[in-house]
């Protein structure tokens, strides 16, 4: 008898769902609205402005120097925080298509597949992810300067 009950339930569930997305395509006349940014979201110019302030603010405090592992964990994230605002905010921006982007999700990928070890792995281990966070975020800033949006 449960089985019968719950079946009913899921149908009704799953009917209403159906009848919500036909009436919201009702094609009444309406113009489609764009959608809003998502609240959170900063602009383009602004994420821009927040990385790049954030990678001059690494180098002149003197970067990462130290070798062992575990030392710039922290710088590592620091750069990493304003590239994942970036990345929402290059998401939303709708004066470029996506594929004008395509360079700078590459190298936000890379800083996110060093962050993904979890911890800084120093700068001379085999396979240190130093590299792909912190030279990538160089490769970011200096890419953004050469392609520039107004």
């Amino acid at each position: 008898m449960g089985r019968i009950n719950w079946g009913k339930s899921v149908g009704a569930l799953v009917l209403a769902a159906t009848v919500a997305a036909v009436s919201g395509c009702s094609g009444s006349g309406d113009e489609a609205k764009p959608a809003a940014p998502s609240p959170g979201t900063v602009s383009v110019a602004d994420a821009i402005a927040e990385f790049q302030h954030m990678v001059t603010k690494f180098d002149e405090d003197g970067g990462c120097l130290e070798q062992e592992p575990g030392t710039c964990w922290e710088k590592m994230e620091a750069l990493m925080q304003p590239a994942r605002g970036l990345r929402k905010a290059m998401r939303a921006e709708t004066s470029v298509g996506r594929e004008f982007w395509t360079e700078a999700y590459t190298l936000i990928d890379k800083m996110e597949k060093g962050i993904a070890v979890g911890e800084d792995q120093g700068a001379t281990a085999v396979g240190t992810n130093r590299p792909a966070v912190l030279g990538s975020a160089h490769d970011l800033s200096d890419w953004l300067d050469v392609h520039p949006i107004a």
